[in-house]
């Protein structure tokens, strides 16, 4: 059990540390919930800070159980969505593009996003339930080019895990808590409190504005 986000985070820098300080490392992380765990990686191995645009398909009937996960070039579907209309699908597809191009505009402003080319990434959530969303970042970050994917993560569902951990492109999965028994990720923290867009503009500012090596950016 994590006390919050932030906890999580500083867990999982000390794992991390050989990183610290390394030109060739970027933290990405999933908006909105990982970004205040990437914000304190971030911090602690002093490294700039990037997100992955990604959301999950929601099941029609319960919106928090995925099926799937879309970014802005690709889609990746699950076992479940065989089951659910082509409709359906395509027209949440479709909807979540448009959101994620909004989000676009919003996280980065005028800035361009960080090449991940020859990079180290650390690929950061607050956890991982069906790990469809994480695969779906995983396979975007991929077709960049960099030189080693590492996944980080607080917390994660047995299945899932070995599902991130049999991807011939993930150098390595870093993971604090695989429980037995797993319903959602936020059971396994004391705060667990929705992130907000403004609050991830805000970290993200607070984390290139702190980081040395910020001119990467422009």
């Amino acid at each position: 059990m994590f006390t919050n986000r932030i906890e999580a985070g500083k867990l999982l820098a000390k794992k991390l540390k050989i990183y610290k300080n390394r030109q060739d490392v970027v933290i990405v992380t999933i908006p909105r919930g990982g970004v205040p765990v990437g914000n304190v990686l971030s911090r602690k191995l002093n490294a700039p800070l990037e997100i992955v645009l990604s959301k999950k398909i929601g099941h029609p009937f319960n919106k928090e159980y995925a099926i799937g996960a879309v970014t802005l070039n690709s889609r990746v579907l699950n076992d479940t969505a065989a089951k659910v209309s082509d409709t359906y699908i395509e027209s949440e597809t479709e909807r979540i593009k448009a959101l994620l191009k909004q989000r676009y505009k919003w996280y980065y402003g005028n800035n361009s996003p960080i090449s991940l080319k020859n990079k180290v990434v650390i690929l950061v959530d607050d956890g991982i339930a069906t790990g469809n969303t994480l695969l779906s970042s995983a396979r975007l970050i991929q077709q960049q080019d960099p030189s080693e994917i590492i996944v980080a993560i607080p917390v994660a569902a047995s299945s899932s895990f070995k599902k991130i951990k049999k991807l011939a492109f993930v150098t390595k999965i870093i993971c604090l808590l695989i429980p037995k028994y797993f319903m959602a990720v936020g059971q396994f923290y004391e705060e667990f409190n929705q992130v907000t867009d403004e609050e991830v503009i805000q970290l993200l500012k607070e984390a290139n504005n702190n980081f040395k090596y910020y001119a990467l950016r422009k």
